[in-house]
């Protein structure tokens, strides 16, 4: 939903389990050509009827587009919220959140997030004076006692890189106390796995390039809102900002949604393995994902998730020399950024996603310079478990 005074979104079915609401939502077939699937608008802007009179409440891309529409209706009905609101990329999306905020307001934020929120979030507080405080947000004892003026609270879940849990209960009791509200990332899990409004979040934030696209194809962002009460500002701020997404990469993204449930159960499974190859094999140290049993937030994960997620993250005993080796050796594992798309891929946090965060934060927050981060892909389990042991081994 984006304009709330034009747009009417599709019917929701609310007896309609994840998978097939991830496959019809947002869309019904065309009046006029029975089109099963929505075409891609790909148009700057539309004819109107007379002056100030937009035909169906369409004016401009920018503003409204029925290819984005039909993506963001479908987002708000899988994660359970009253609107939704895509971007050109994650990033887009946080920063539209930030839009929200004003100079002196405080973001509790978890101290366990991708570097790039990092990154805005430091350079946001150095120029507009918005004050950020990093926690461990996976510490009850932190949810229950944040700072009176908190304004928002920011959380990963899992977080990115060290598969960190936090409540969402005790995260948005918290947050209540102090009259916040509460921010989740929700891009490790997807909403197949994990939909933090169901626990009361505010907002759901998306890179929807990741596991909602899915096929590497389409960079996106997203954000979900909780309540109508949120929309107006957020509509405001995607329109005059800038930000939305492109018709074509709406209708990608859209696309990916449709097998989102049946990619995220080979995700889970492939990665749950290999958490238990990698366990035992002698040439690893620990290993992070939320599935194992001694992992500190598996109980947790198990009450707010429906599985433990295709990413995980492991130490070897050699450091650098022998992390970087093994980057290199492995076959079916590509070296690259990025996460959740059906091909594996690895990488080295410290050098490469979270090098904007500097090395003394970085390493006390437990990122070593040798951990190595697994985005579990849908190829067979026996061959990524080949692949890791044949470059363990080497």
């Amino acid at each position: 939903m984006s304009n709330p005074d034009k747009h009417v979104p599709p019917k929701r079915d609310p007896d309609a389990r994840f998978g097939t609401r991830a496959v019809h939502a947002g869309w019904e077939p065309d009046d006029r050509t029975g089109a099963i699937m929505p075409p891609v608008y790909l148009t700057s802007t539309f004819v109107q009827d007379g002056p100030g009179q937009p035909r169906g409440g369409y004016e401009y891309t920018r503003t409204q587009n029925p290819t984005r529409f039909a993506l963001q209706d479908a987002l708000a009905d899988v994660e359970g919220g009253a609107a939704a609101f895509t971007f050109a990329s994650g990033m887009a999306a946080i920063h539209t959140l930030l839009l929200t905020l004003k100079q002196g307001d405080l973001i509790v934020s978890g101290n366990d997030l991708y570097g790039g929120t990092h990154r805005l979030f430091n350079r946001i507080e150095e120029r507009f004076g918005i004050q950020v405080l990093y926690v461990d947000t996976s510490d009850p004892a932190v949810l229950a006692d944040l700072p009176a003026d908190t304004r928002l609270l920011y959380v990963e879940t899992p977080s990115n890189p060290l598969l960190a849990l936090t409540s969402l209960e005790q995260a948005v009791a918290g947050a209540r106390k102090v009259g916040a509200e509460v921010a989740v990332d929700n891009t490790f899990a997807s909403p197949a796995l994990q939909r933090p409004i169901e626990f009361g979040a505010d907002y759901v934030i998306h890179s929807t390039t990741k596991y909602i696209g899915g096929h590497s194809d389409v960079v996106g962002g997203a954000i979900v809102v909780r309540d109508e009460a949120r929309i107006d500002e957020l509509w405001f701020h995607q329109n005059a900002s800038g930000t939305a997404n492109s018709p074509f990469d709406a209708f990608l993204t859209l696309r990916g949604l449709r097998t989102l449930e049946v990619r995220m159960e080979r995700h889970c499974a492939n990665a749950s393995a290999l958490a238990e190859f990698l366990v035992e094999h002698p040439g690893v140290g620990r290993v992070l994902y939320p599935g194992l049993p001694d992992h500190p937030g598996h109980e947790i994960a198990r009450h707010q998730m429906d599985g433990f997620g295709g990413m995980l993250a492991f130490e070897v005993p050699g450091g650098v020399p022998q992390a970087t080796a093994l980057v290199k050796d492995v076959r079916i594992f590509q070296l690259a950024e990025s996460l959740g798309g059906v091909e594996s891929l690895i990488e080295l946090p410290a050098p490469m996603t979270h090098a904007s965060v500097p090395e003394e934060e970085r390493l006390a927050k437990g990122i070593a310079d040798g951990l190595v981060r697994l985005s579990v892909g849908i190829e067979n389990f026996e061959d990524l478990r080949d692949d890791l042991e044949r470059a363990l081994d080497q």
